[in-house]
């Protein structure tokens, strides 16, 4: 560690594995087994705690709370993980848990990930690349969200649910059942309202592939057909469709049933 880069009323456990280049500010307490990458920079106050490891050129603000024991009456005290990728922003007052031995035993958040302040992400979650999580976003344990999801602020996720690719949520949702990809939900509970297209268009999906996004959607929820008819005839479109591949993820995951 290069000190004057540690400020020196942090206090950092001899045995935490830090990069030369990262800033730790004041008062901040790194615990024996977190391992921080390159050029990541660990704002005042924040206490990183537990088997916790963070990638290269991530922020984490002040008051954050990353890495502590998971919120769950059965855990013992097991070894459990909370996995971070790189360049990552975690904002002011965020709380990340570590696993459980009831599931994988790891939290894991991928890449390039947006998380604004007050956000709660519990144990056993599995969070992809490139989400953006308004203030306020509250996930259960186990709940799985895909690349390129948007939470409103204020949402509210039930434990286990899946929220697939490109997924995007209103304020102030409470979402108790799995939301299929591109799909746009709102409301208490959450329901289905289009897709997502605008922010298809940002990443640079063509009309086509928009277009063939909103017949998906229109099988699922416009033709009256049931769920396991709408999901066949969405997993055999997909064999062709390169578009409709986060489907063919979601569907093999989900369990709790889908939004309608």
């Amino acid at each position: 560690m290069t000190q004057q880069r540690i400020h020196p009323t942090a206090l950092i456990d001899p045995s935490a594995e830090l990069a030369e280049d990262v800033e730790v500010g004041a008062y901040s307490i790194i615990g024996p087994h977190v391992e921080i990458g390159a050029g990541t920079r660990i704002g005042p106050h924040v206490v990183l705690d537990g088997h916790t490891r963070l990638g290269a050129n991530n922020r984490v603000f002040q008051f954050a709370s990353v890495g502590a024991e998971p919120q769950d009456k059965k855990y013992a005290g097991e070894p459990t993980r909370l996995e971070i990728g790189d360049n990552n922003t975690i904002r002011e007052f965020c709380t990340i848990n570590t696993g459980t031995a009831q599931d994988a035993g790891v939290t894991r958040i991928g890449d390039d990930n947006w998380i604004m302040a007050y956000v709660h992400i519990a144990h056993d979650c599995q969070i992809g690349s490139r989400t953006i999580m308004a203030n306020n976003t509250t996930l259960a344990g186990h709940v799985h969200v895909g690349d390129w999801v948007f939470l409103g602020g204020f949402t509210a996720v039930h434990q286990f649910v899946i929220i697939g690719e490109h997924a995007m949520t209103a304020f102030c949702s409470a979402v108790a059942q799995d939301v299929p990809p591109f799909v746009t939900a709102h409301g208490n509970r959450a329901v289905p309202s289009g897709i997502n297209s605008e922010g298809l268009k940002r990443r640079g999906y063509s009309p086509e592939a928009i277009r063939t996004v909103k017949n998906a959607y229109k099988t699922l929820y416009r033709q009256g057909l049931p769920l396991e008819a709408a999901r066949e005839q969405i997993l055999a479109e997909a064999e062709t469709s390169a578009e409709l591949a986060p489907f063919t993820r979601f569907f093999a995951l989900s369990e709790r049933g889908i939004i309608r």
